[in-house]
């Protein structure tokens, strides 16, 4: 049996840009400093932002490399 490794394999290959946006997302869900249930990323807390513009730049990125 593999146990969790299935899991840590997909992980370890996960994209820059969808691991970005997996990080901003799972802190949005248990914030309690205003990201949770705030409507839009300017709303919620520093950490959040910081997140949400490390995804931005992993997209931007990646946009990038595909019109290249």
């Amino acid at each position: 049996m593999t146990g969790g490794r299935g899991r840590a394999d997909v992980r370890r290959d996960e994209n820059p840009m969808l691991r970005a946006y997996r990080l901003w997302f799972e802190h949005t869900r248990k914030c309690v400093g205003g990201c949770k249930g705030a409507g839009k990323v300017k709303d919620g807390c520093a950490v959040g932002r910081e997140l949400w513009g490390a995804y931005r730049l992993a997209r931007d990125e990646k946009n990038v490399a595909v019109t290249s």
